[in-house]
């Protein structure tokens, strides 16, 4: 067999014709040299920076008996989202469909199952947290305490309750549990906000008014992040965790700590009394904690690119532009210009102009 192979030319044991043979090197064309592609498209798209970086991160720490390492991510580069973008080319309308039935169904069993004193369990719960002390500002203190701790509760256990049950079925379970409790407190603080030690009285000084609506028409644009996604808070698209990065995120890193701050002192303020001390109180400590653990998921989700945009982002707003390490665009106004903000606007003027219908919701209610 040796000495036949031997024999064989290549030729014929191959079956390659001549003209199918290699040719020789002086008949091949020169190859052009090779040119390194450009990432900055991709590195640029806000949506998917993150994933580039977290995939090279990967791939790169992925090979049998290597260590685990990362690629230094440059400092400028955009690692977050853009907040707030809204594209209407880009929208379903059987989507919105879907979030006004959706919207509508949760507001019905809201009402049976909760508000009405007839049908609802909203009555009964608030009597049993008043019934504890003849106190508003400890029922106060003690309805925050129950939101606080079953708000942050489940927000910390979101990701070990999306594997269990879905993403979808773990939001519907968080609003579920969520809006009954806090609907409870706000109505509560409406009913009750006068009843406390009166500490000050200066609604009558000139310009107050004034002082109080802009400062709570301006922490509602810190307040609700949330508009960004509301089909996610309504479970029509599937609920993630987002890194945001641009708009009202690079003035404060938690803007709605900063808004529910500004809307406390501006409320105790004109309130001026014991129970408006202590709404304040339980909501500002609520708020902080989030900070925290907000922070602390981001850092378990998004690692690396979380801690880039922590260095470049400041909790205290202004902070991190003050101090150099954000550097707001040239056209940063046109971050605000775009639909969700619009709709900020539009629902802070309606919940104002709306003040004495709210008011006289809840002392129908007498919570």
């Amino acid at each position: 067999m040796a000495s036949l192979l031997l024999s064989t030319s290549p030729s014929h044991l191959y079956n390659i014709s001549p003209r199918h043979r290699i040719p020789s090197l002086h008949s091949i064309p020169a190859l052009k040299p090779f040119k390194r592609p450009n990432f900055s498209p991709v590195l640029s798209h806000p949506k998917l920076a993150t994933h580039v970086v977290y995939h090279r991160t990967i791939a790169k720490s992925s090979s049998i008996g290597s260590r685990e390492t990362e690629d230094p991510i440059p400092e400028e580069s955009p690692l977050g989202e853009d907040s707030a973008a809204f594209q209407l080319s880009a929208q379903k309308l059987s989507s919105w469909v879907y979030f006004t039935v959706i919207l509508g169904s949760v507001l019905f069993a809201l009402n049976v199952l909760w508000i009405d004193p007839s049908t609802g369990f909203g009555t009964a719960f608030v009597d049993s947290i008043s019934s504890i002390s003849g106190s508003p500002e400890v029922t106060m203190l003690l309805l925050m305490a129950i939101f606080a701790t079953v708000h942050s509760g489940l927000a910390s256990l979101r990701d070990p309750g999306e594997k269990l049950i879905g993403k979808r079925a773990f939001r519907v379970l968080f609003a579920g549990i969520s809006l009954p409790l806090a609907m409870s407190t706000v109505v509560y603080f409406i009913n009750h906000r006068y009843d406390g030690t009166q500490l000050w009285k200066i609604q009558t000084v000139p310009g107050l008014h004034e002082l109080v609506w802009l400062s709570s028409f301006v922490s509602f644009f810190f307040l609700y992040p949330s508009t960004f996604n509301l089909l996610e808070v309504a479970a029509v698209d599937e609920p993630k965790m987002h890194l945001w990065e641009t708009g009202i995120m690079r003035i404060t890193r938690h803007p709605q700590m900063v808004g529910q701050v500004i809307w406390c002192l501006a409320h105790t303020l004109w309130i001026g009394n014991t129970v408006a001390i202590s709404a304040s109180v339980g909501l500002i400590l609520h708020h902080l904690f989030g900070v925290w653990n907000g922070d602390r998921r981001l850092a378990i989700r998004y690692g690396k690119s979380f801690e880039v945009i922590k260095k470049r982002t400041s909790v205290i707003p202004f902070a991190a532009i003050l101090d150099g390490r954000q550097e707001l665009p040239t056209d940063y106004y046109k971050e605000f210009l775009r639909l969700p903000y619009v709709a900020v606007t539009i629902l802070t003027l309606g919940a104002y102009f709306a003040h004495p219908l709210m008011q006289s919701s809840s002392y129908n209610l007498h919570w």
